[in-house]
């Protein structure tokens, strides 16, 4: 069957183009894991073999190309990519969002965006990112590609097209905002959903739509085989089977096409506790994108960052946009508060200062981003994290003070400090310890383990009487001594990850568990002292969100958009309240003792106590 390609012509808003061709059999490869140099090079050389002389039109790759989305790891994974013949199209996983050395811009620069649409002569296949983008956390598909999804599946069906679905993620509540994505996709005849992430084929319904999950590259451990996966569609029915190197194909399921049959979508659990009447809980602001920012905050007005790049200043009285500045890559980090400027780390790799009063371009510093990381102001200096550096820049200047370039990885969370001295995590795997005005590093600290996962890369260090606490994706909390850098002790009692916080006198530190708690700790004494722990009824989490305390009010948040508040003194659950479906950022405080949190789909809400 011969391809008749067609350029589709899409807006520049859009970016994205397409090919129409006549093809109903796809090949379709997911989780291939390739870093250079690994055994799996040498077996996706021998599938994209097996594809080029197959039946197939066209191939999409369903996500997870590499390990750590690492620019290195994105252009080598390119190079064997560009040996398939047939039209290519691909949407990052997981493990090219989480992790990316670039900020998840490197795989947009490569593909040209991180979503396609494209049609044969009788579908139209749409596939999209999902995400989590740059921390831990549940699978999201952004506000503005939801939008995007609609309207071009209703303008591209209006001839009798069917629609085919594809991401890394599946239709279920491992993808936060999979509700969203069904109440869309349900509208238009859509013939399936294909998916990876899971490596393991299976099947199942969800309203009116079949989702497909697919092998991975690799399957089986003590007998792995290697291989992928061809989807057929015809007028009435879809086909899934396995093709294994070496082996036939071997038809995997087979379902009729009906877009009658439903099984509705299971209502999640209702956690809302009763609101006391000395709090309320409003929403500040929705924006039309996603929000991967925690908000900075002045006397009048919300600061924060979305996914389009858009740094935005929004009015705390009425909730709309004062003024906005755009840059070319999705925003990570915090804005920075300043008397006169905004400062913005980016993840286009520039620090830039802007009127604080109308969004203005003041002037602008090209550096060692991509920035994902939280800074923090002292006095007239900057203390700024970015990639494989730790900085200090003077703010009235716009000049690089000192900075540290020993580091193999990203910073990614604020820096904490005392005094004259200041300490801050990175994903190399170690905490380190630095002298404010000169950058010397007096010492760094490692918890024995080498994978830049496990290490406090996204953790605020708490400091309090004499010692820095952190906690880590390892499970284990970790009490260091502040002026040796010595260990004094590791506990792992509880599920401990990325969230922590210190309370007002400093004498506890908070921590929320991967099973739903907020445990209170001493920092006293060189004993690890447990002083209470109260079950927030969040169940399993790992969003990394800061724990606060404000007002005597514990606060945390949760990766399903759940917001709960704790008596510090009676250790008591005040309230818990489910705001949105996605992560909540983290929490600001502003001079009036008003508590902002930002959700990863795009609202803030705003707490107060009465």
């Amino acid at each position: 069957m011969n391809i008749k390609l067609k350029h589709v012509m899409l807006s520049a808003l859009l970016g994205i183009s397409g090919f129409c061709m006549n093809a109903e059999k796809i090949s379709l490869i997911a989780d291939i894991h390739i870093t250079p140099g690994n055994h799996r090079e040498d077996k996706l050389k021998e599938v994209i073999a097996d594809i080029n002389s197959n039946e197939t039109e066209l191939v999409v790759l369903a996500g997870d190309l590499t390990d750590e989305g690492s620019d290195e790891q994105l252009k080598n994974v390119k190079s064997f990519l560009d040996l398939i013949k047939k039209p290519l199209y691909v949407v990052p996983g997981n493990h090219e969002n989480n992790w990316s050395q670039s900020a998840c811009k490197t795989f947009f620069d490569i593909w040209g965006n991180d979503r396609f649409v494209t049609e044969t002569e009788n579908l139209v296949i749409v596939g999209i990112n999902c995400g989590p983008y740059m921390k831990m956390g549940d699978g999201h598909v952004k506000h503005e590609d939801l939008l995007w999804l609609d309207k071009t599946l209703e303008e591209r069906t209006k001839n009798g097209k069917k629609v085919l679905s594809v991401c890394h993620y599946a239709l279920n509540a491992d993808l936060d905002s999979y509700r969203q994505y069904v109440e869309i996709l349900k509208k238009y005849p859509v013939v399936g959903h294909l998916n990876g992430h899971y490596h393991q084929y299976k099947n199942y319904r969800v309203e009116n739509i079949e989702v497909l999950h697919c092998r991975s590259l690799e399957m089986g451990n003590k007998e792995p085989n290697f291989g992928y996966s061809v989807v057929d569609i015809t007028a009435d029915s879809v086909k899934v089977f396995e093709k294994v190197l070496n082996a036939p194909l071997e038809l995997k399921f087979k379902y009729e096409i009906d877009y009658k049959t439903t099984t509705a979508l299971q209502e999640p659990e209702n956690l809302d506790t009763e609101i006391p009447a000395n709090f309320n809980i409003e929403l500040a602001h929705r924006d039309d994108a996603s929000i991967f920012t925690r908000v900075g905050v002045d006397k009048n007005n919300l600061y924060f960052g979305n996914s389009l790049g858009y740094i935005k200043s929004v009015s705390k009285s009425s909730g709309k946009v004062n003024w906005f500045y755009k840059t070319s890559a999705g925003l990570f980090s915090r804005p920075v508060v300043t008397d006169k400027y905004i400062i913005v780390p980016s993840a286009d790799k520039r620090l830039i200062w802007l009127n604080k009063k109308d969004g203005s371009f003041v002037k602008e510093k090209i550096a060692n981003g991509p920035y994902v990381a939280d800074g923090i102001v002292v006095g007239n200096t900057l203390y700024q994290g970015g990639y494989k550096v730790f900085q200090a820049w003077d703010i009235k200047k716009a000049e690089l003070k000192w900075e540290l370039n020993d580091l193999d990885n990203y910073c990614q969370a604020s820096p904490a400090y005392l005094k004259n001295k200041i300490a801050f995590g990175a994903w190399d795997t170690y905490l380190r310890k630095l002298d404010m005005k000169t950058g010397k590093l007096d010492w760094r600290w490692n918890n024995g383990k080498m994978r830049n996962m496990l290490g406090p890369g996204n953790c605020v260090p708490v400091i309090a009487n004499g010692k820095v606490i952190v906690v880590a994706p390892d499970r284990y909390m970790t009490a260091i001594d502040w002026k040796t850098g010595e260990q004094i002790w590791r506990n792992n009692d509880h599920k401990y990850r990325e969230s922590l916080g210190r309370s007002v006198d400093g004498e506890k530190v908070y921590a929320k568990t991967m099973d739903g708690e907020i445990v209170c700790i001493s920092t006293e004494g060189n004993e690890f002292n447990e002083l209470w722990i109260t079950d927030a009824g969040l169940g399993y989490d790992h969003a990394p969100c800061i724990v606060l305390e404000s007002n005597g009010v514990v606060y945390a948040g949760s990766r399903r958009g759940i917001i709960v508040a704790i008596d510090a003194k009676t250790t008591k659950l005040l309230w818990r309240k489910q705001v949105g479906a996605s992560e909540v950022n983290g929490f600001e405080v502003d001079n009036k003792g008003n508590v902002y949190a930002s959700l990863v789909e795009g609202s803030i809400w705003k707490i107060s106590k009465k």
